[in-house]
């Protein structure tokens, strides 16, 4: 989508234009498909680098425009946000010594963007999910200032007609409502794609399929989103509900996500595939054409087919098939969206080839996928990784058995199998395999991630921890440790400036509030029973409209008739707030100025949270 220009599916003629195109551009797949045009060998691999700006403090920086324009690269493109983005890597003959020819690659892009990226103080991140993300850098203001991008976010949101709901529950819970597809952002990924044969298209992305829950068990690596922990690979939960064009009704809802991992095997040709996209998924987006597929391809042309692959790009397969011209001839390839971003370029290398050798080494007996397998086991499969990556269980080839023994009996072997017999060098086989087989029997990096955050936060108030977090990752992904080597943080990653602290980094979020008509007795019994000195007050629209301080209460325990009557009546209504990001210097002088202990911090009228003296 990145290389058209792109504007919302809107007017008639558009539409009427837009339709036709598209199925010109089927007829001329079913045509180039039914002629035997594609490239079906070599095999070529290759891979898309997606990464988070940081600013000095560790926060997101939102500098990804001008740093772009300075690296002044192809390779190079934009992503979504401003903290983001995306190296697209020259394909690979899958041969010979080409995975670390492509880490090599990698690596030499990936300095390039440090190099660029410190001169606007600026660090670049591998992770699935920035740890310090929060609220605010998902307002609006941080989309990347593309037409493509503000064209997708309008055409998604007519569609729900309604705020996004975004609902995670694992071991913490996050449930929020927000009115853009920014959360989408939140994702990085380390995208993999292989060629594979447009003959054999049905049997070999069926078998993409039933690894995906396997594969991705080891390679998950993005267990937080805002200081919660949630699912071991948490970008998979996000990314479904960050797009997801169905708003919540009454009636029973069977239409799939537009990021899904799909409700079954496919069969038929590629083709096929792509009809069904048409059919399940409503178009977005129109570009300008040129010319029709079919005429090209009578003028002895092979064609983009813009329309096709502008709609593909709005469906977000875990599995995504995609169609690609090199030199005049067409190939399909899969392309792997599942496994995430870092924890070091060396573990994505790793994943990879992991996925590779399996996709290449399939044996006999699990040719035809579809018949051996059902499909709700494989589905299954991948969501039971997603939630607790190496504690997972899988039903395979009839049995359940664990991550580990799945990996290593079965996976690795077959790997070893499929690489050797494509003319992978048995060195590389083993230098990166060997990745993977440490990490299986030590930690991924979503537990790495999960075992520091709770170290830290022993001894550090959250928002220091996920800074203090993020600082060791970057120094270990510096010094290209796998993440099977690496120890938990010392502590002195980062030392926490106090001049840098704005109150959303001392505030706290797990207030216990109560409403306007509660009984005061209750309330006050509550403040006593918890030792709160403060108690937030909240209208029936959940604003807030007033607070209770102990000092100014204390004595109406003891009178029955102020007991009797509802809070509104005891709370202080002439309130001074602050906001999350108010520098703490300055909220420190407000609550001095006003001889005030505590200060509620709003977003608007609704209450984020609360600083007191206490938290200086």
């Amino acid at each position: 989508m990145g290389r058209l220009n792109v504007k919302k599916l809107t007017k008639n003629e558009d539409k009427t234009k837009y339709i036709e195109q598209l199925l010109l551009d089927i007829e001329a797949l079913e045509k180039m498909l039914e002629d035997g045009r594609f490239n079906k060998g070599p095999i070529h691999i290759g891979a898309e680098q997606e990464f988070c700006l940081t600013d000095s403090q560790w926060n997101p920086s939102a500098k990804a425009q001008e740093i772009l324009k300075d690296i002044n690269d192809p390779h190079f493109t934009s992503e979504l946000t401003l903290y983001n983005l995306e190296i697209n890597l020259d394909p690979f003959e899958l041969k010979g010594n080409c995975f670390s020819e492509l880490h090599k690659k990698l690596n030499y892009f990936l300095d390039i963007a440090k190099d660029e990226a410190a001169k606007y103080d600026s660090k670049v991140v591998l992770t699935g999910i920035l740890p310090t993300i929060d609220t605010p850098n998902l307002e609006l203001e941080f989309m990347t200032p593309l037409e493509r991008y503000k064209v997708l976010n309008e055409a998604i949101n007519d569609i729900r007609s309604d705020d996004f709901e975004l609902h995670i529950k694992g071991v913490d819970e996050v449930n929020l409502h927000h009115n853009s597809i920014l959360y989408e952002g939140c994702n990085t990924s380390f995208q993999s794609h292989l060629q594979i044969d447009p003959d054999k298209f049905a049997d070999t992305y069926n078998w993409a399929q039933a690894i995906a829950g396997p594969i991705l068990s080891i390679c998950t690596n993005s267990p937080l989103l805002m200081g919660q922990e949630l699912w071991e690979e948490t970008r998979i939960a996000l990314f479904t509900q960050s797009v997801d064009t169905r708003a919540s009704t009454f009636i029973l809802n069977e239409k799939e996500s537009r990021v899904s991992f799909g409700n079954d095997w496919v069969k038929g040709s590629a083709a096929d595939f792509y009809k069904d996209a048409v059919i399940r998924f409503r178009s977005l987006l129109t570009t300008d054409f040129e010319e029709d597929s079919m005429t090209l391809l009578k003028d002895g042309k092979t064609p983009n087919l813009d329309a096709l692959i502008l709609h593909n790009g709005t469906i977000y397969k875990w599995n995504r098939l995609c169609y690609g011209v090199n030199d005049g001839v067409p190939h399909l390839r899969i392309e792997n969206r599942y496994l995430p971003s870092g924890p070091t370029t060396d573990d994505e290398i790793a994943n990879m080839m992991l996925w590779v050798g399996v996709m290449i080494g399939k044996p006999k007996k699990f040719e035809d996928i579809h018949t051996k397998m059902e499909f709700k086991d494989a589905k299954g499969n991948f969501f039971n990784a997603a939630r607790y990556g190496m504690a997972a269980q899988f039903h395979w080839d009839e049995k359940l058995i664990n991550s580990h023994d799945l990996l290593m009996k079965e996976l690795l072997p077959m790997a070893y199998r499929g690489l050797y017999s494509i003319g992978v060098t048995p060195k590389d086989a083993e230098h990166y395999l060997s990745i993977i087989e440490n990490r299986i029997q030590s930690q991924n990096g979503s537990r790495w991630i999960t075992k520091a955050f709770r170290k830290l936060k022993k001894s550090y108030r959250v928002a220091d921890a996920l800074k203090i977090l993020v600082a060791t990752m970057y120094e270990r992904q510096g010094k290209h440790y796998t993440v099977d080597a690496w120890q938990l943080p010392r502590g002195d990653e980062y030392v926490i400036s106090y001049d840098s602290l704005k109150v959303k980094d001392r505030m706290n979020t797990k207030t216990i509030t109560a409403m306007e008509n509660d009984s005061a007795e209750l309330v006050l019994k509550m403040m006593l029973w918890k030792n709160i000195h403060h108690a937030p007050i909240l209208d029936v629209n959940l604003d807030l409209c007033g607070i209770l301080t102990w000092t100014d209460v204390e004595n109406d325990l003891k009178d029955e008739k102020q007991l009797k009557k509802s809070i509104s009546s005891l709370m202080k209504t002439d309130l001074i707030t602050t906001s999350p990001e108010t520098s703490l210097k300055d909220a420190k002088e407000l609550m001095q100025s006003h001889k005030i202990n505590s200060l509620p911090v709003v977003k608007g009228k609704k209450l984020i949270g609360i600083i007191t003296s206490n938290d200086f």
